[in-house]
């Protein structure tokens, strides 16, 4: 039941940011997501900070597609702090009411899944402690991590490609999360493979 709750945490909290990020940046901003606004990087522009709108839709994208996969979930939830920081201060400075309590629910959420990973901060706060003090976990192979990583590219590749035709553009994003998704048996198959060779 624990193991559930911190995938349902992980791909709840991926879907939120990465959609979030690829709506932003989407043709007409044809994409699904449930947090906005889609508009992010049109109401900073006048300020002289669409980049940084942009910069903000790509950090969702990669870091949401970190959890939404679930390959990288510590990764994704250590990233996740700066990302819903910076977002709170876009929001408490353009006076957006409510927003900041949606944050505040999903870095709860974000913490807890921070939670299930302890045993990984001990070394940073205490520099003497051993690495048998961190949880076996399942080991992860170069192959897994291309295979997994060319999923991504593919999400940022269907942005552009939904400038031209979204349904295309939605196969794609289709066919890298099924192939980050198959990193877990990549990794699998090569480790087999050795197991069998020595």
């Amino acid at each position: 039941m624990k193991k559930f709750l911190v995938l349902a945490i992980s791909v709840f909290l991926g879907f939120t940011f990465w959609g979030s990020g690829m709506a932003k940046l989407y043709f007409e901003h044809k994409f699904f997501g449930w947090i906005g606004p889609v508009w992010l990087i049109d109401e900073l522009r006048p300020y002289g900070l669409g980049l940084y709108g942009q910069f903000i839709a790509i950090s969702q994208i990669v870091i949401g597609y970190c959890l939404v996969t679930t390959r990288y979930k510590l990764l994704g939830a250590i990233m996740m702090l700066p990302l819903i920081g910076n977002i709170l201060v876009v929001t408490i400075s353009l006076e957006w009411r409510g927003t900041p309590f949606v944050l505040a629910f999903l870095m709860l959420l974000n913490l807890i899944l921070l939670w299930q990973y302890r045993d990984y901060f001990r070394p940073l706060i205490d520099e003497t402690a051993t690495t048998n003090q961190i949880k076996k976990r399942s080991p992860k192979t170069a192959k897994g991590h291309l295979v997994w990583l060319s999923g991504l590219a593919l999400q940022l590749f269907s942005i552009l490609v939904s400038y031209y035709n979204w349904p295309i553009a939605l196969g794609v994003v289709v066919v890298g999360i099924i192939l980050s998704v198959l990193s877990f048996r990549a990794d699998k198959a090569k480790i087999d493979d050795y197991a069998q060779n020595n």
